[in-house]
């Protein structure tokens, strides 16, 4: 299994940005790829993606340098290793770039090697990369949640919440519960329609545009679909309030309903909003620095699980500062915010010794094939983010979840009903 040949390139992303394609051969003949996928809310704090700054190539947004510093510092250290040393690997990479967000070597050229290598291995033994991660332990599939309306700053409002999910947490089988999600998004647009006059436009995450500043009111719009579509009591909701985006750090104000508001404000209108409906989870409720109020939302919303995803970046060392002072009940796994397969399983390892839950969940500028979703079901989690049911690398994801379903014997979902706080 030893590594014969590291080779890399620029190609595209889901929204059509440059980003790092790495190609891993091994002395047998394997050879696997890893792409580094980039978020639309991105955390100060995450891994850096290395990007050239060249205004007259894809608006600055090119990767040579990242694709270089793979081929040429990389690749050299690579050749010879054992591709089932996936933490040696890991580490020496770290080291060969030396800094604490990756941004020497970038990121996104480290964590694209480590998905390839870590695929080489898995297709070495003739295994998927989540039945080396499960080691013989599988028996269930994460239930999927799906972003059907952005927020964000649109030309008549800005809504303050990112994104607003639902879950088919009562679904019988994983089959059923994508059925029922595209039904459900597909009856929004009609809901939409009717509220709106037109048709809804379409948001950059591909789910619909927010039809109201009021974030209560998008939720009440979420209700109405699922009820015309007959899944009423199956379905509850998550909010993604991506608050770091909105805050204002000279005022230390949020934004919400149009107004500057503080820390205790947004708790508590989170909290009216979860004593009203039923929500699984509320992620990046605060800023990604406030750790003085993160404690404050998990005890005041005790009717939902209270996530960090800016706030903890797939960190370790974050995670274990936000365990000592209880601020958060979980995180959402996102690999390239950290940069290393083995830092993304070693944190996620320290959240499950903690009674923390992580909820794995791609990127707005996603890849078909994206390794999260080895880590979903291998890691045997309740529930992942899998965004709109829209676009091509979005439904892989729930394609994905149905072929790893039928390839473990007597799978079922994970129960989240017996998980839920409400």
């Amino acid at each position: 299994m030893n590594i014969t040949s590291v080779k890399a390139r620029q190609i595209l992303d889901c929204k059509c940005r440059p980003m790092v394609e790495v190609k891993v051969e091994t002395e047998g003949g394997f050879v696997a790829r890893g792409a580094a996928p980039t978020g639309s809310s991105v955390g100060m704090y995450e891994a850096t993606v290395l990007r050239d700054g060249d205004p007259n190539e894809y608006r600055g947004l090119s990767v040579h340098k990242a694709v270089r510093n793979v081929e040429e510092i990389i690749a050299p250290a690579l050749i010879g290793h054992d591709a089932a040393d996936q933490k040696g690997i890991d580490k020496l990479m770290v080291e060969l770039d030396g800094t604490e967000f990756k941004s020497k070597l970038g990121g996104n050229a480290i964590y694209s090697t480590s998905i390839a290598v870590f695929r080489a291995a898995a297709a070495a033994v003739g295994k998927h990369p989540y039945e080396i991660i499960g080691d013989g332990k599988l028996s269930t599939v994460p239930v999927p949640s799906f972003n059907m309306i952005n927020g964000g700053r649109y030309d008549d409002l800005v809504q303050p919440f990112n994104e607003f999910i639902v879950m088919p947490y009562k679904a019988d089988d994983i089959y059923s519960a994508v059925e029922m999600s595209v039904n459900v998004f597909e009856t929004l647009r009609g809901v939409l329609s009717r509220r709106l006059g037109h048709a809804p436009q379409v948001a950059a995450s591909y789910g619909y545009a927010a039809p109201s500043e009021d974030p209560m009111e998008v939720v009440g719009v979420l209700a109405e679909a699922i009820e015309e579509a007959g899944y009423t009591g199956k379905f509850a909701f998550a909010l993604d309030c991506a608050s770091s985006e909105m805050y204002d750090k000279e005022t230390d104000t949020y934004l919400l309903l149009g107004k500057r508001v503080k820390a205790e404000d947004i708790i508590a209108y989170a909290k009216k909003m979860t004593e009203t409906f039923d929500f699984v989870f509320v992620e990046d409720l605060l800023d990604e620095n406030d750790w003085e109020h993160w404690p404050l939302a998990v005890s005041e919303l005790d009717r939902t699980i209270i996530l960090g995803d800016d706030f903890i970046v797939t960190d370790r060392k974050r995670l274990q500062r936000a365990v000592k002072t209880h601020a958060v009940d979980g995180f959402i796994l996102k690999p390239n915010q950290i940069g290393t397969i083995t830092e993304s399983l070693e944190t996620h390892a320290y959240a499950v010794e903690n009674g923390i839950i992580s909820v794995p969940s791609g990127r707005s500028g996603g890849v078909i094939d994206d390794v999260v979703m080895d880590l979903s079901v291998g890691l045997q989690v309740p529930f992942q983010k899998n965004g709109a049911p829209r676009s091509g690398e979005r439904i892989e994801k729930l394609n994905f979840l149905t072929r790893a379903a039928e390839r473990i014997p007597n799978s079922r979902l994970y129960d989240v009903p017996g998980l839920v706080r409400f």
